[in-house]
């Protein structure tokens, strides 16, 4: 695999494509360390090593990269983004303009990322405020005794806002640079860069705690095995064949080709995981603004917003699976593809063209997904029970979700660079 590093550099086109990518994302993680103006960037310091990280907020912060935490240009990271293409996506079923637009192509498509642009805007305004609010009254800190942000006039805090505003708009445009003239998917790399700068600092404290060698090393050992995990399911599908009968047109004879429909174990990716996070977040959120003598408070404290009490994972597994199923019902439509299939000529060996096969499919789609359901749950969980056996009181940012992006992103990112190479008659990394 290092020969074929070696290669790539080699190729003149791929190495610029190389070099601009790692360039985009040195710029993204110094970003991450340049204060928003109007933030004490000492206070910010002193009350990380004092307080730590706030879990209500860990999704986020894991997102930017650690960057929410500081304050910094780009605190919101990626996640207005991303939040902006989910909602895209579900609006879909709910205006049949959005749907329209999808099935017109590339022309479609580009007005689809326009709207979520402009929506990634309005959610950077509102998130940032949102932060600023909780960063003054103490929430993003609790506890802290100096202030993070000294100066509570209106017109700081509009700056505040603009500054976290304009840096979300950077971020999506050098994700879009990325995709344009570099290699991989943009959006992705940078959340994978966020990610993977937050590993070494959680694995380092795991290691300096009590037991901190052998905690260490069982960690570690959890993290190859889910990572083996990932990559075989990632790698893993349902191939559907597909035959397409012979037809004449004009002196041309046209089809009887033979083709499948690649189904993956898990077509919803990460957003399960995503969604059901951020569901159970809210009561942890709300409870905040309560009085800590009530007692909803404390049970919604201890039984709901903590990741180690077994309702909490309950509630966790069960949104992740529904969640599962619903983002894959978006998806993946049997109804359009049977239409497709039939209108070009093409049939399952053994179904019928039209309804059967659309129930067909719709039958392979709930076994699978069942399957990929169980294993994002298991993948998500596996850590975080670990930590808890292992009695260790630091988590790793978003659990193994955190792990199965970035197998998926690096996955997919080598793949790119391997289809590259074999154009240009190389071995490439993949074998």
């Amino acid at each position: 695999m290092l020969s074929a590093f070696a290669r790539a550099f080699r190729t003149p086109d791929l190495r610029r494509k190389l070099l601009f990518t790692i360039a985009i994302m040195a710029i993204f993680r110094v970003g991450s360390f340049i204060p928003t103006p109007g933030v004490d960037y000492a206070n910010v310091q002193q009350c990380i090593d004092t307080q730590g990280q706030n879990n209500l907020l860990g999704m986020v912060n894991l997102f930017s990269g650690g960057a929410l935490l500081q304050l910094s240009i780009f605190a919101l990271g990626i996640m207005p983004y991303i939040t902006a293409s989910i909602i895209v996506q579900l609006l879909r079923v709910v205006i049949p303009h959005f749907e329209a637009l999808h099935k017109e192509g590339q022309s479609g498509t580009a007005k689809l990322t326009q709207y979520t642009r402009y929506l990634t805007i309005a959610l950077a305004v509102l998130q940032s405020t949102t932060v600023i609010t909780t960063a003054r009254s103490g929430l993003l800190f609790p506890g802290c005794p100096v202030p993070v942000i000294p100066d509570n006039s209106f017109l700081t805090s509009a700056i505040m806002v603009i500054t976290m505003t304009a840096g979300t708009g950077l971020i999506m445009w050098l994700g879009e640079l990325i995709s344009e003239r570099g290699v991989g998917n943009g959006m992705s790399l940078l959340i994978f860069t966020s990610i993977a700068a937050s590993f070494p600092l959680a694995l380092w404290s795991i290691a300096g705690g009590s037991n901190g060698a052998i905690n260490f090393t069982i960690m570690i050992a959890v993290i190859v095995l889910v990572i083996g995990l990932v990559v075989f399911v990632e790698q893993s599908q349902r191939r559907v064949p597909v035959q397409y009968a012979k037809r004449m047109v004009g002196r041309k004879m046209y089809g009887g080709s033979s083709t499948y429909i690649p189904i993956k174990i898990n077509m919803s990716g990460v957003i399960p995981v995503i969604f059901a996070s951020s569901l159970l977040a809210v009561p942890g959120l709300i409870a905040q603004f309560g009085d800590t003598t009530a007692g909803w408070v404390q049970w919604v404290t201890k039984y709901l917003a903590d990741p180690a009490s077994p309702i909490h994972i309950s509630i966790y597994v069960v949104l992740i699976v529904f969640f599962c199923f619903f983002y894959t019902a978006i998806t993946f439509n049997p109804d359009e593809v049977a239409d497709n299939m039939k209108k070009y000529g093409g049939f399952i060996p053994g179904i019928r063209a039209g309804r059967p096969t659309a129930e067909y499919l719709d039958y392979v789609i709930t076994r699978i997904t069942s399957a990929g359901a169980i294993y994002l749950a298991l993948v998500a969980l596996i850590p975080t029970l670990v930590l808890v056996l292992l009695g260790v009181s630091t988590n790793i940012p978003f659990g193994g979700s955190s792990i199965l992006i970035v197998v998926g992103v690096g996955l997919e990112t080598v793949k790119q660079i391997d289809s590259q190479l074999q154009q240009r008659h190389y071995e490439g990394f993949l074998r």
